[in-house]
């Protein structure tokens, strides 16, 4: 079996594109291992800035298995079957465990070292469990990647700086959010009171929860959330804040911040209705809207507004901190672990003719202590340069050490059975 990834990101696609790749994203798993083909397995990961497919598949039919996730992905997002395979990069065996290392590392990130997508590289693992299209081997690779996430974390501090897409976000709000000077401060102290803020929170998922954890520790108090679903309530109740008033538009009226990131697959809030219950309230105060949501939980319309101010996942690409020599560092230990995860594989995978030779050899011979430990010295140096030209992909070596293995002959008594 071979490893297989076909991936998107932001580094490659404009996060439009990346909205259309990610339609329908959980049905494209169970649909490719049902279909019997080539995929034995598949995990999905789709978040707000990449779309990839890690599979499992039969290592002589790469290129079906390649053509069968384009069309499963094309049949639901609408694109034409060419168009995905443009738009998906494809790697294999080490280079695509060595890609998610990196991804679950934050190395690949818009904010490099940004910590949400460590859980959603095992929050795609337990959705795969959930959906049954999980194998033992893309079990380990997910499994790996995020024991090498949290590697590179403790070597390097990234993730620990606090860095984030939603950190880096709230630093662009900031800009042309109401100031605060303290009385006889000049005006170079003057900062964000981001007690005083009225804060609306749309949605109610993982990056909802990520952002009101993030306003809170910046010291946010009124945060009043949102949501579609129905499940704005219990959402807020878990977390100890305000539910929102039904109707959003009327919460908007007087609202200094709002940070959405529901991704229902559509804006909930539009240009033309913002303006309009903002001059019936007569507020002409400054408004500033954060859209975390790959699929536009905000039209673009909004930021057109007067006195109103967007801050997009663009702007956050435009932004995010440039990477540093932790990032290098990381990056090597990335490569490392991957070369380890691919050998460690091969190994398992050449084993079995090893052990085959190994078993020939103990069970003809004698049941005695003296004639076992000469048929295990004799096995031995053959056993352990097999495993050796497995872990290194050396074909040659392996077979004339498997074929050492074989003209080792079982020990009875004094003599060689």
């Amino acid at each position: 079996m071979a490893l297989l990834s076909c991936a998107a990101s932001h580094h490659d696609l404009e996060l439009s594109a990346l909205e259309r790749l990610s339609t329908d994203w959980a049905g494209v798993g169970p649909e490719l291992v049902a279909a019997a083909g080539p995929v034995r397995g598949a995990v999905v990961l789709a978040t707000c800035n990449r779309f990839e497919l890690y599979l499992d598949v039969d290592d002589e039919r790469l290129a079906e298995a390649c053509a069968a996730a384009s069309e499963a992905v094309a049949a639901r997002s609408g694109l034409a079957p060419a168009t995905v395979r443009g738009h998906l990069r494809h790697r294999t065996e080490a280079d695509a465990a060595q890609h998610l290392f990196a991804v679950a590392a934050g190395l690949e990130s818009m904010v490099v070292g940004e910590r949400e997508i460590a859980g959603q590289v095992r929050r795609a693992l337990t959705h795969a469990r959930r959906e049954g299209t999980t194998t033992s081997v893309l079990e380990q690779l997910f499994q790996r990647a995020s024991r090498v996430s949290r590697a590179v974390e403790a070597a390097t501090g990234l993730g620990g700086t606090g860095r984030s897409v939603v950190g880096v976000a709230l630093d662009l709000a900031a800009g042309t959010l109401p100031r605060h000077v303290h009385d006889g401060a000049a005006a170079a102290d003057e900062h964000v009171d981001w007690s005083g803020l009225r804060v609306v929170l749309v949605g109610t998922g993982s990056y909802a929860g990520a952002s009101l954890a993030a306003l809170r520790s910046r010291g946010c108090r009124d945060v009043r959330v949102w949501s579609a679903s129905g499940r704005a309530a219990a959402f807020a109740a878990a977390r100890g804040a305000h539910v929102a008033d039904p109707d959003l538009l009327s919460e908007l009226a007087h609202a200094d911040l709002v940070v959405a990131c529901s991704g229902t697959g559509g804006p909930v809030l539009h240009g033309s209705a913002l303006a309009a219950v903002r001059s019936a309230a007569g507020n002409a105060e400054p408004l500033t809207v954060v859209d975390l949501a790959l699929r536009h939980d905000v039209d673009p319309s909004v930021g057109a507004l007067p006195q109103v101010h967007l801050v997009s996942l663009h702007s956050v690409a435009e932004h995010a901190p440039a990477s540093s020599a932790a990032v290098t560092e990381g990056a090597e230990m990335v490569a490392a672990a991957a070369a380890e995860f691919v050998a460690e594989r091969r190994v398992r995978a050449w084993d079995p003719a090893v052990v085959a030779e190994r078993t020939r050899v103990l069970t003809a011979t004698e049941d005695d202590q003296a004639a076992r430990r000469r048929a295990r010295a004799a096995l031995h140096g053959p056993t352990v340069r097999a495993r050796e030209a497995a872990r290194r992909g050396d074909v040659d070596a392996y077979r004339q050490a498997l074929a050492e293995l074989a003209a080792v002959q079982p020990v009875v008594g004094d003599s060689i059975a």
